[in-house]
């Protein structure tokens, strides 16, 4: 550690992220589509009218529900349609998770392409509720809006800690540092606690919020093991299938408890697991035009 102590630099990063959380982050529409969804008269014409005012939030509901991981039987052309065949409460989870990944978006840079985040984020969403429900596990709304949230501490200091964000690329380029070790060396934590920080402050279900914590160690997990190992192991699965990657998980290294935690038999099994779903991650690749 430099000059500052590791609780200096988590004091100082707290405050900020104190006042981001403060920030008008989230969409006047998002607000009301929540709202809508909290409402029990509400019905499907009011909230899909509703969706349709923010286009970009509709057309990302839409490639959702139409990704080959994701795994609808049927093309979803409409959004009546979507909220029909995905159900309330499924809908209200993608658009709590679109929102929290909107708000915390910031401009493209040489250290943060956007597209490439979005994609590796929706990838990991849809992967997580395929391979949960898969392997019998019935958490598929969870293990999207976990898989999909794993990396919100990444955007948030691209955002609001955009100096140390190119510290942290440096340290890594040119110190021989990992991400997770110049993240804590930066700023006191890593972006698994900064989004677990946020998560908890915009009152998401513990089990997301543990999920954040422990996308890269399940096994730290103390509750919800089974959904943070589903989530580990898609986001290792982008980057073993180099489809939808995100170079922050360079040399991401697979927490063999999982092995047991979802049941296969050996490493082996695991491993043509992940095999067998090369073809279907090349479709979702294709599909969201990567």
């Amino acid at each position: 550690m430099s000059e500052q102590t590791l609780e200096q630099k988590q004091k100082k990063t707290k405050l900020v992220l104190s006042n981001v959380y403060n920030l008008p982050a989230v969409s006047q529409v998002m607000m009301e589509v929540s709202n809508l969804l909290d409402n029990p008269t509400t019905n499907t014409a009011q909230l899909s009218a509703m969706i349709g005012k923010d286009q970009g939030l509709a057309s990302k509901i839409l490639s959702i529900a139409n990704s080959p991981l994701y795994g609808l039987p049927r093309k979803v052309t409409t959004i009546d349609f979507a909220i029909l065949i995905i159900g309330y409460q499924d809908i209200k989870n993608i658009v709590i998770a679109l929102s929290m990944i909107e708000s915390f978006k910031n401009k493209t840079d040489k250290y943060l392409d956007q597209k490439e985040f979005w994609m590796h984020s929706i990838i990991a969403g849809n992967a997580s509720k395929r391979i949960a429900e898969d392997l019998g596990f019935r958490i598929g709304s969870e293990a999207f809006v976990g898989g999909l949230l794993h990396d919100l501490g990444i955007p948030v200091i691209h955002k609001y800690f955009h100096s140390d964000f190119v510290e942290i690329v440096n340290k890594v380029n040119e110190g021989g540092m990992t991400f997770a070790e110049a993240e804590v060396d930066q700023l006191g934590y890593g972006h698994n606690e900064i989004g677990k920080f946020l998560a908890e402050k915009w009152n998401l279900p513990q089990a997301h919020c543990n999920t954040i914590e422990n996308h890269h160690k399940p096994h730290s997990a103390t509750e919800n093991v089974v959904l943070a190992s589903v989530v580990h192991l898609a986001d290792y699965m982008t980057q073993k299938l180099n489809i939808g990657a995100f170079y922050w998980d360079n040399n991401i290294e697979l927490d063999e408890t999982v092995i047991e935690t979802l049941k296969f038999d050996n490493r082996e099994k695991l491993e043509e697991f992940i095999e067998g779903y090369k073809e279907l991650f090349e479709r979702e690749a294709e599909s969201l035009q990567i």
